[in-house]
């Protein structure tokens, strides 16, 4: 058999896969993905790119066309809680369109709603730009076996037939949620498995927007006398729409399930055009895995999280996992950063996805209407009483959902080994407020500089020391001079400006690869520990070397 060799193998070529290639390709890194499929949507899922992977976006260059994706700037993304398009109203939680929404003042950019089917051909074309050879799709991963030094893999290649043999410096899963590799290599899988089953319809309707009569909206959420029954999402803002129908697995037997029948109660009238397109039963859960490593084999997205699309954090928080381990990967192979260092993978990442899918969770909970509704659709008082509340209610517990900014943004790696602790007070954990805060582990906060740039602009090459006034030259020189001598990336960016500089609290600051600050201070007494600490070398340092009590 061809014998192939590459330093990372990647397995799925979905949203995740796709990234961590492209940030990989970015970085300069060999690898190569492969994917079993031919790369078509058949049936999108995901559409809401949040901000922090816009901000990924940014940084390997893809924004603009993320942000061009064809979906109309102009589209009002509203939530409507009713009881069909045609219906009775429930409430209503109005939003802006793309376009009107204002970019928040902690970030330099904004969410944006690309379909998947969309945002797929958008990456691939970022990777084989930057790495022609990299992706591969109609190969299929037939095995593997772990070798002291390397992964051996027996991929086919399905349309030639040709049995190949990649051999890796690691392998990286990115097969979804029911990841064959996850299971060979014996990795726990734990959590909630059935929330709840769905079927997803995915419908062609041009003329909905004009025969419905609560407008243009990013949702329709929909309860009947049984209670909330499924929810209709907008696509492409024209003419495609998923339409998300709540159940049972008995309910959705496909050889009985009447999918036209569904979107006539959710359209509220039987004269209204459309065409199913396709249908695709899931089953909503909450799972995690225990390690997101073993040894040479790593796993990212929904082979090692699942969790309800409820709050579009599951391929957001995927791609959060590709941002922490490429810099990873890119030191272990270049040799500037110990194979130990990606241990910090699961230190980091994991508690990120347990508290995503937790709240996601709590959203789909919250969307499912305790109270007997077995009058919502009555021409009566009691039942106008009824819907006031149970929309009151809804929008109340969905806003949570639409503005989960610290969730998003505010994550921290406060317990990663590759973070120094500097004896500040942890700011509070809000899922809904976002407080900026250069404290180690957090991401590094955004500012405008005087060039245009933002500060997150900065980061992604290697590590970079943002020095302030008060930050010692000597300080700066001996952090580089210690980084040039283990072949670390590293830069100095000195930035005068006060309002900057009160942001980000100390004199010096270590902000890493993926952007979360390693390090701040006013003064080194021991650069070469800091150095060795932050890259995975040393993980024991003496506390007052490392902390801001010398900034008094």
């Amino acid at each position: 058999m061809r014998t192939m060799s590459t330093r990372v193998l990647i397995i799925g070529a979905g949203p995740v896969g796709l990234g961590l290639g492209l940030d990989l390709a970015w970085r300069g890194v060999d690898a190569l993905l492969l994917d079993q499929g031919d790369g078509h949507v058949e049936h999108p899922r995901t559409g809401l790119v949040a901000v922090r992977t816009m901000e990924f976006f940014r940084r390997w260059g893809i924004a603009d066309a993320v942000r061009n994706c064809g979906f109309p700037d102009d589209y009002a993304l509203s939530i409507v809680f009713c009881t069909s398009l045609n219906g009775k109203l429930l409430d209503r939680d109005d939003f802006p369109s793309m376009r009107d929404t204002p970019t928040p003042d902690w970030t330099p950019e904004k969410k944006q709603r690309c379909p998947q089917q969309w945002l797929m051909p958008i990456l691939e074309g970022a990777v084989r730009e930057r790495a022609p050879d990299m992706l591969r799709y109609r190969h299929r991963l037939d095995d593997f076996e772990r070798l002291p030094d390397r992964v051996r893999a027996r991929v086919t290649d399905l349309e030639s037939g040709e049995a190949l043999v990649v051999e890796a410096d690691y392998l990286v899963g990115c097969d979804g949620a029911t990841s064959a590799i996850r299971s060979k290599i014996g990795v726990g899988w734990h959590g909630k498995e059935r929330l709840n089953y769905s079927m997803g319809i995915l419908v062609r309707c041009p003329d909905l927007i004009r025969h419905t009569r609560w407008g243009e909206a990013e949702r329709y959420l929909f309860t009947g006398p049984e209670g909330s029954w499924g929810n209709l999402t907008v696509i492409d803002g024209r003419e495609m729409w998923r339409l998300t129908v709540f159940g049972s697995e008995e309910k959705f037997d496909l050889s009985r399930f009447d999918p036209a029948a569904w979107m006539r109660r959710a359209l509220g009238r039987d004269d209204i055009p459309f065409e199913v397109i396709s249908l695709l039963p899931w089953r909503r859960s909450e799972m995690l895995a225990d390690t997101f490593r073993d040894g040479r084999v790593l796993l990212a997205g929904d082979s090692v999280h699942t969790m309800s699309p409820t709050g579009g954090l599951g391929m957001n928080t995927g791609m959060g996992d590709a941002a922490d381990l490429g810099w990873k990967l890119q030191g272990v192979v270049e040799g500037w950063a110990p194979p130990g260092i990606l241990d910090s993978y699961t230190t980091e990442r994991r508690p990120v996805a347990a508290r995503n899918a937790r709240f996601s969770t709590e959203n789909f909970k919250a969307w499912v209407s305790p109270k007997d509704c077995s009058i919502v659709l009555d021409d009566t008082p009691a039942a106008e009483a009824l819907r006031r509340e149970i929309g009151a209610g809804l929008k109340e517990s969905t806003q949570a959902e639409w503005q989960s900014w610290g969730l998003q943004v505010g994550y921290r790696y406060d317990d990663s080994p590759i973070c120094i602790p500097d004896g500040t007070p942890a700011p509070p954990d809000d899922y809904a407020a976002y407080t900026p805060t250069a404290r180690p582990g957090a991401r590094a906060p955004h500012a405008w500089l005087s060039d245009g740039r933002s500060t997150l602009d900065l980061f992604g090459r290697g590590f970079v020391l943002l020095q302030f006034t008060g930050g010692g030259d000597t300080d700066a020189a001996a952090l580089a001079e210690a980084a040039r001598a283990r072949g670390v990336p590293f830069d100095v960016v000195t930035i005068d400006d006060p309002a900057v500089a009160a942001l980000y609290a100390a004199p010096l600051v270590l902000v890493r690869p993926d952007g979360h600050v390693a390090w701040r201070g006013r003064s080194v007494p021991d650069p070469a520990a800091v150095l060795d600490r932050v890259r995975g070398a040393g993980a024991e340092t003496t506390q007052p070397a490392l902390t801001l009590s010398s900034m008094s």
